[in-house]
């Protein structure tokens, strides 16, 4: 089991199998006991930090010594409110299941199966058909061809207007100025060859006859597909992120500073 508070951070298929929200048994524990121990004695270390090894294990030991005594008085508290708070919680989510369950025609049976659809989902999205990465690549193709044969007409425009503003009797500067725009346009359409060849092979390789139109159908397509991994992959990347800012912000017991504004701006 992976605690609520770390499965965040992983994806959803092994949130499926090891997050406690879907396993039989766990009711409302989020599995982050020792999260809850390490957040007090974390504040050991400012104290211990330039002390003797004596009074360092003396602090360590007091401290959980309180801690055990501390909740263990506290512990018939503890269990009384949360098995009223689960009474209430059953009691609650049984009407509105049972609500939902008669408006959606659904039983007991079909939710352990949505969880297994789910998983087989995500074991098949492994990776993308190899047709449909080639397609992708190809879309990505293209818009390198137009790239590179707009910079190709932008050099040869250089190219022309490269005397433009020089004196005619400075024969040094004239040459430098031919010399550098001759790189230009020969650089130029070397990358735009390339840029030819590749989607030539790509059209080889997809046995395409003709060449997608910018903006035509297949073209939307599999650019709205590409678009949208990269946007799963940037969003996974800032899940992680933020969860490992979180992790530093209560390593450093600064976990109450400033989160509501970081999520606000998540929001936005």
């Amino acid at each position: 089991m992976v605690g609520t508070f770390h499965g965040h951070a992983h994806n959803r298929k092994c949130q499926l199998h090891w997050h406690p929200l879907y396993i039989p048994g766990t009711g409302h524990s989020e599995g982050e006991g020792c999260e809850h121990i390490f957040s007090a004695s974390n504040e050991l270390a400012r104290s211990t930090r330039h002390a003797s090894p004596f009074h360092r294990h003396q602090s360590i030991e007091e401290h959980f010594s309180f801690w055990d005594k501390d909740k263990y008085a506290a512990l018939s508290n503890f269990l009384w409110n949360h098995y009223q708070e689960a009474l209430k919680v059953i009691a609650t989510l049984t009407v509105e299941l049972t609500i939902i369950k008669a408006e959606l025609q659904l039983t007991d049976d079909d939710f352990p199966r949505f969880l297994h659809e789910e998983c087989n989902y995500l074991e098949s999205l492994k990776e993308l058909p190899v047709k449909d990465n080639l397609c992708i690549r190809y879309v990505e193709v293209l818009d390198e061809l137009v790239e590179q044969r707009a910079d190709w007409v932008l050099a040869r425009e250089a190219a022309n207007n490269a005397l433009t503003e020089i004196p005619a009797s400075s024969l040094m500067q004239i040459n430098q100025a031919l010399m550098a725009a001759r790189i230009k346009v020969d650089s130029s359409y070397v990358k735009l060859q390339h840029a030819e060849a590749l989607v030539a092979h790509m059209e080889i390789q997809l046995s395409i006859d003709v060449r997608w139109e910018i903006g035509g159908e297949e073209y939307n397509r599999f650019k709205d597909e590409a678009s949208l991994s990269q946007y799963r992959t940037a969003l996974d990347e800032l899940e992680r992120l933020v969860v490992m800012r979180l992790f530093e912000l209560s390593k450093l017991s600064l976990s109450g500073t400033g989160i509501s504004n970081l999520m606000c701006s998540l929001q936005r």
